[in-house]
């Protein structure tokens, strides 16, 4: 695609003095490595990668296993330099929201604060927040907040509660894996049934949600009789899934034969994914023979356009 045209829902930053801070928190335990790039630098990278837009979000560990009283700072402090990227360019930039979830209090008022006052577009929420996953009843009034103002979220993997394979890092396998239990959580404990106009985006491609869907669904509606199989996949099939690092044939086929079309979103995982893998998944993309090319043209920017307009209307 030579056109910069592409919206990217999956797309980070990562402001000094927030990995200064990582560094004093015992760092990004994943064993990724926290990269560097200025705005200027992404902004090349978009262009090379034909994206008109991206919505900025701080990714894991965030500011998860910070001291309580230091999450509500730290999160103003990103929302408000990432707000003032979105200002300065307003038509390449928008923001998830950060939000500190050591209290529900803090959290809820730094929601309203990033979409009030600094217009952010939705809020970034991880996996599991400690090892509490996003369907537990600590949680149901922020999902109350959020469902209140149709706000769209943007489920990021972290860590899960459990020792990495050795020499692994856990972004290869594990966070994929804590998106598919995030997503189980909200669905087993009925998440959407009870907050229907919160619109909730799972990163690369959903996991193994995709894979598993039919697996999980009658045995969810085994243990919950009032509900069936049938209504345990339309609920899943709410989410919206982004492609960052999920585009590769065989991984588009199983997402695209589970999830509606005009529920995927184009994602690149800038700067965390190295540019030779963003090049190789967009063109993976672009290649891909099992949708028409207006289906293509709507993954890469008329999903997100009506999503966000839908939430702003």
């Amino acid at each position: 695609m030579s056109d910069n045209s592409r919206i990217d829902v999956h797309h980070h930053t990562v402001p000094a003095f927030w990995a200064d801070q990582l560094a004093r928190y015992g760092g990004d335990p994943s064993g990724w490595g926290v990269p560097s790039m200025t705005v200027a630098q992404d902004l090349q990278a978009m262009d090379r990668h034909g994206i008109g837009k991206a919505y900025l979000s701080l990714t894991s560990p965030g500011i998860s296993g910070w001291p309580t009283e230091l999450q509500p700072g730290m999160a103003r402090r990103v929302n408000e330099y990432t707000a003032e990227v979105k200002d300065r360019y307003p038509e390449r930039f928008g923001f998830f929201a950060t939000l500190p979830l050591a209290t529900i209090e803090s959290a809820l008022a730094e929601l309203a604060h990033a979409i009030d006052a600094l217009g952010a577009g939705g809020v970034v929420l991880p996996s599991n927040a400690d090892g509490i996953y996003l369907g537990e009843e600590r949680f149901e009034p922020l999902w109350a907040e959020l469902d209140r103002r149709a706000t769209v979220v943007l489920i990021h993997p972290t860590m899960p509660p459990a020792a990495p394979i050795p020499g692994i890092p856990s972004p290869l396998i594990d966070y994929p894996f804590d998106t598919t239990r995030a997503a189980l959580s909200m669905i087993d404990r009925g998440v959407f049934l009870r907050h229907a106009r919160v619109k909730v985006i799972l990163s690369h491609g959903g996991g193994f949600l995709p894979y598993v869907a039919y697996r999980v669904s009658g045995a969810i509606a085994a243990r919950q009789r009032h509900r069936t199989p049938g209504s345990v996949i339309a609920e899943m099939k709410r989410f919206y899934y982004d492609t960052a690092l999920a585009s590769g044939a065989p991984t588009l086929r199983c997402l695209l034969d589970f999830a509606p079309a005009e529920h995927v979103l184009f994602g690149s995982d800038i700067p965390y994914a190295p540019e030779p893998s963003v090049a190789w998944f967009t063109r993976s993309l672009d290649s891909f023979e099992g949708i028409a090319p207006e289906q293509k043209r709507q993954i890469d920017t008329a999903n997100a356009l009506r999503l966000f307009a839908e939430v702003q209307a």
